[in-house]
């Protein structure tokens, strides 16, 4: 092959220094040939050899520096597979493609997950690469993503529709075939010839089974001459077209006298009637496996009512709606879209997006979401996110991410699928030899064994019906059509699209197959405390005016200014005007709560993890812990009682100094979600360590835990926001697996670096994009639901692989020892792939409150 050259659009570099970096991390792998980053447009050239260094290394070579180069990722829908190596053969094509980073192909979705450069690739490539693969891509119009789904949903629709005419066209005429064997086994034989006209009645049989050959067996034709000849590989169709081709061409030759024996016209149609019956079944069933994704789109308003300045409404399509639109809504109508209240009170259903049946109330400043129903009140809402950024959109689009995600389960059925339908192939092959070979011995073999009785009670060589080169062929046949590699590409996928779907229903969105796989291994639960155990909604309690100074009353005097405790809240409460904190925030609404008159600080100046600087009234103030005043020159001993008093009760105590003197202690109380206990002793019920990290103080963060029910021995305290992500992988340091479950900007690198990363879905974009897993409500029990569907989906992959693996070993020996007819073996082939996906389908009835067990679908 031929080297290729890769033009790279890289973010993030700032100098001259970054453009050479890269550079030389790109020269650094094997394969590339040159390489070329230039900082002032941000373009990068490489060229590489592909045999030798694929794309995707590529860009993680860039990552891997600092840097990201601009891909894109899309989803073709793919119609036409039969088995898990139809997506091999689809993965492979569309990876060829110059341009194209990753792709995985998901035959129980029937889609394909493709990252690409914009810059080299174009989805017009990729479907070229699917069709010469073999198969037909859904492509989309120039309508818009809305018309993508819709163009899936027909498709899939189409192919259901089309799977069930062929199953009835191919039944009817199997009808009279199974009326002839009917006669032929229990009414006394039929005659040699149709009766006044000397044609033999095998004429019959051929006349009503060549046209299921032509019709229901030219699709599997087809496919076995792409998967043979273009793609090099064998697929579930090249199975299927051996056995029913064997049997047709077989009869056809005994009718023309070229060979002695039976015909077996009845089996080659049934054989094809069956594996059309079970894709008709199997069709059926991914599309209700989706069916999830699709009820929570239609979930969405069809319109809005927008409100101008004036007051004049007006009713518009949803996609018309734009940010920063007022829209009314009514009682009873669905929110449009994400925004946030700006007039009116009313409770929110909001089941549909956080599975939380009990309405919320919404007022002014409350953020609401798309698709969720008003209940009550008039609401008028201003829009804030639209189209594709909305929350129940984003839903959708993590679902889907996760179901093309496989977990690493999956690679064990691939490699067996890679192999099986060869062996399969060389197997049948050998044992049609074998019993050609010695039919005596193996007949005799066989019939020592505690099993029924050979098909036709065996070669004619053994006492047996049939000629021992016809025994051959039956074997052959039943060999090919009993081994059934789509069981076993569909166990896992199957379950990990039903288990996404339940966890998307449920408020818990995992971001892969392989996470959803990761979760249910967690040995260790980390909690940050603030807005994650606790409701992260400060209040100020506590005001407390000590210091050198102090009089009997408790009242500190500096520079001859009497501090009471409203002077020393004001002072604090005006230094932290300009803080964004939620501790400063609640000293500043409790100031003003309190009527104080608040100054406008200078000189602000935040310092991480311990406290802030400023300036009031010309004075010097300071507001954090007792490191901050320290390195100040200020003595923090006076006010050791206060702190230790109000740190026990679990709340968070600043120290103030005022002009260099220490002036006071302010206290604030976050407080404990109702659910924090019950879920750290679900977690601790389950086997799992549960950890707490924050940046408060050991006594504050020791009281929560006690409360929360936490080891106290199992609190970090103190750790300042950059550290917090070293905290995590020291817990990790000796093979232990560590959920660490987080809301704000400074849990990133933590949810980044713990081998499972969980974020509030109240919580920042940015702690959300690092996280593995996004928990829709504000609710710490969830984090029990995510592990319980994990551990469920396993479950229910590990049934489908049982199922499946099992089936083929019991099932290819029997057909290789005679003892299955190759009708019965299509028959069975046809029901292994549906059972998988009904068992997979009977998952759905599960609900996260409880661990899950096999049987719960009868409960329901």
């Amino acid at each position: 092959m031929s080297s290729r050259t890769a033009h790279l659009d890289i973010r993030g570099m700032s100098c001259a220094n970054c453009s050479r970096t890269v550079g030389e991390a790109l020269e650094a792998l094997d394969g590339v040939t040159s390489a070329s980053v230039n900082f002032a447009t941000d373009e990068g050239s490489v060229e590489y050899d592909p045999e030798e260094v694929s794309l995707g290394e590529i860009y993680d070579a860039i990552e891997g520096a600092g840097y990201e180069a601009l891909s894109e990722t899309r989803t073709i829908g793919i119609t036409g597979m039969s088995c898990a190596n139809c997506a091999d053969a689809n993965r492979k094509s569309l990876e060829s493609v110059p341009g194209v980073v990753a792709a995985e192909v998901n035959f129980a979705t029937d889609e394909a997950h493709v990252t690409f450069n914009p810059a080299d690739a174009s989805l017009d490539d990729m479907y070229r690469a699917v069709e010469e693969a073999g198969y037909t891509p859904v492509r989309e119009d120039d309508d818009g993503e809305e018309s993508v789904e819709d163009a899936r949903d027909a498709a899939r629709n189409d192919e259901i529709r089309r799977q069930k005419r062929l199953t009835l066209f191919g039944a009817a005429l199997s009808l009279p075939l199974l009326a002839m064997l009917a006669v032929e086994l229990f009414g006394g034989g039929l005659p040699e010839t149709i009766p006044g006209t000397g044609i033999p009645v095998g004429w019959i049989g051929f006349a009503f089974a060549t046209p299921v050959q032509v019709y229901l067996g030219r699709e599997f034709y087809e496919n076995s001459y792409t998967a043979l000849v273009r793609n090099r590989t064998a697929n579930m169709d090249v199975l299927i077209a051996m056995g029913s081709s064997t049997a047709y061409l077989y009869s056809v030759a005994v009718l023309v006298g070229l060979l002695a024996g039976s015909l077996y016209f009845d089996t080659a149609a049934l054989i094809l009637v069956f594996i059309t019956l079970g894709n008709y079944l199997e069709a059926r069933s991914k599309g209700q496996a989706s069916e999830a994704l699709r009820t929570l789109l239609e979930l969405e308003a069809d319109t809005a009512t927008l409100v101008d300045d004036d007051g004049t409404e007006r009713e518009v399509p949803l996609d018309e709606v734009e940010v920063g639109d007022r829209m009314k809504v009514r009682p009873g109508e669905k929110i449009p879209t994400d925004g946030v209240v700006v007039d009116g009170d009313s409770a929110v259903d909001e089941s549909m997006v956080t599975g939380e049946s009990v309405p919320v109330s919404k007022a002014e400043g409350d953020e609401v979401v798309g698709s969720t129903v008003n209940q009550n009140g008039v609401l008028v809402v201003e829009a804030t996110k639209v189209g594709s950024e909305t929350a129940i959109q984003q839903i959708v689009s993590l679902v889907k991410e996760a179901q093309g995600r496989q977990p690493e389960i999956q690679n064990l059925a691939d490699r067996i699928s890679a192999y099986f339908v060869p062996a399969v192939i060389a197997n049948a092959l050998l044992w049609g030899v074998v019993w050609f070979l010695f039919p005596e011995a193996l007949a005799g073999f066989i019939r020592s064994l505690p099993v029924w009785g050979l098909v036709a009670g065996g070669p004619v060589a053994a006492g047996g019906a049939v000629s021992t080169f016809e025994f051959a062929v039956v074997v052959f046949a039943s060999a090919v059509l009993i081994a059934c590699p789509c069981a076993l590409g569909l166990a896992t996928p199957a379950a990990t699209m039903v288990g996404t779907a339940i966890g998307a229903r449920n408020g818990v969105l995992f971001k892969g197959g392989d996470v959803l796989e990761r979760v249910k291994d967690v040995e260790t639960v980390v909690f940050d405390k603030t807005g994650t155990l606790t409701k992260g909604k400060m209040t100020l309690t506590d005001v407390v005016a000590v210091g050198p100074a102090a009089d009997g009353s408790g009242v500190v005097t500096a520079d001859d200014e009497t501090l009471d405790e409203d002077a020393v809240l004001r002072y604090a409460a005006s230094a932290e005007r300009n803080s964004e904190h939620p501790l400063a925030r609640a000293i500043v609404s409790g100031a003003e709560d309190r009527g104080l008159d608040l100054a406008d600080p200078e000189d602000f100046e935040n310092v991480p993890g311990h406290g802030i600087r400023a300036t009031v009234d010309g004075k010097p103030v300071l507001v954090g812990n007792r490191k901050l005043l320290s390195d100040a020159g200020v003595d923090p001993a006076p006010a050791e009682d206060a702190l230790r008093d109000l740190e026990s009760e679990g709340k968070t105590a600043m120290l103030v100094a005022v002009d260099g003197d220490l002036a006071g202690v302010v206290a604030d109380a976050d407080e404990i979600k109702e659910s924090a206990a019950e879920a750290v002793a679900a977690l601790r019920d389950r086997g799992a360590t549960v950890h707490m990290i924050t940046g408060d103080n050991e006594r504050t963060a020791r009281a929560v835990a006690e409360q929360v029910g936490i080891d106290p021995e199992n609190v970090s305290a103190g750790v300042l926001p950059e550290d917090k992500a070293d905290a995590v992988e020291s817990l990790q340091a000796d093979g232990t697996r560590a959920m660490m479950v987080g809301d704000g900007v400074n849990d990133a690198p933590a949810l980044a670096a713990a081998y499972v990363g969980t974020a509030l879905g109240s919580g920042t974009d940015v702690a959300i994009e690092a996280a593995d897993v996004t928990l829709m409500r504000d609710d710490p029990l969830d984090v029990v639901k995510a592990i319980r569907i994990s551990a469920g989906t396993l479950a229910k992959i590990k049934q489908n692989l049982f199922w499946a693996l099992g089936y083929n070993t019991a099932m290819i020996p029997l057909a290789s020892l005679g003892l299955l007819q190759p009708v019965f073996a299509a028959g069975a082939m046809a029901l292994s792939s549906v059972s998988v996906l009904t068992n997979s389908l009977l998952f759905r009835t599960y609900t996260p409150d409880h661990d899950y067990r096999f049987l719960d679908f009868l409960r329901r």
